[in-house]
Parts: structure tokens; sequence; C-alpha cells
């Protein structure tokens, strides 16, 4: 089984998302068949909690390991090492418009408020912020709540 590495230290999580993607697809197409050994170095976090880099990606692992565009092992998993994740090639992974609503499900693992939701995205501009709430809601992955007074989100 071939193998490739990836090294994360210093991106940050967008940098990082876009990087992981990319190496991943370009082994996808360099081996249509799938069963590619990558080993994705993050980091474990000064905190020794998790860091951004492994928490943000080991979740978007699992969510592509459930839709079956891929397997992974974690680090402790494999070998102890909790600063590395091993992943397995099966099927290309979706394209960066997708960044966005990952972007919002992650945001919203505790409520947060629209108007929260709405600021911390606006750089991508109202409507596609509100298009993506939208599609999080209809595929079951964002639900309405109230938060204080107002009207908000969590993940599901």
């Amino acid at each position: 089984m071939p193998s490739h590495k990836l090294d994360l230290h210093g991106k940050t999580w967008a940098e990082a998302l876009s990087e992981f993607r990319d190496f991943y697809n370009a082994a996808v197409r360099a081996h249509p068949g799938g069963g590619v050994l990558l080993e994705v170095v993050h980091g474990y976090g000064s905190t020794g909690q998790g860091g951004r880099l492994l928490t943000g990606l080991r979740t978007y692992l699992e969510r592509q390991s459930q839709a079956g565009l891929l397997s992974y092992r974690t680090g402790e998993a494999a070998d102890g090492n909790p600063g590395h994740t091993l992943v397995t090639t099966l099927k290309p992974l979706p394209a960066a418009g997708d960044d966005l609503a990952d972007g919002i499900w992650e945001f919203c693992a505790k409520p947060q408020t629209h108007r929260k939701v709405m600021n911390n995205f606006r750089r991508h501009g109202d409507p596609q912020v509100r298009q993506a709430i939208r599609q999080l809601q209809g595929g079951k992955r964002l639900q309405a709540v109230t938060v204080g007074r107002e009207k908000g989100y969590q993940a599901i």
C-alpha cells in the first residue's frame, strides 16, 4: 500500500482543511482504486486536550467516513501518537464550497444565536450564509433552537 505524508503544523484550520482536501484528492486521482495510506501530521495541541487542527480534522474525517468516502485511524489507536492520523483513500472528497456549511456546523456545536452565526461568517456574504444554514437544516445537521430570547442554531 503506497504511503504519503502531509504536515499541517502552523496552518489555520481553513488552510489545513483546504490543503488536506487537495492532498487527499490528488492521491485519489493518482490511484483511482483507492487504498492509498496518508499520514496527516496535525500535532496534539498546546493544551494537551487536542488542538484546533486535531479536533477539526477528526470531526471532518468522521463525517467523510460516515459518507463512505474514506477510512481513518487515530494515531492513538495506531501507535499511541495523538499528533497524527492515518487516512485511507476510497473516493474523492467534496468540493471546497462545502467549507462554509462545515464551518457553520462546527461553530454551532454549542447553541449560537442567529446574529452570532451571521457575524462570524459575514465575510462569505449574508446570502451564502443563509443558504448554508438552509442546506444544513435540510440535511438534518443543524436545528433551530432558542438561545436566551433569540433565534439560534445547534449542530445535530
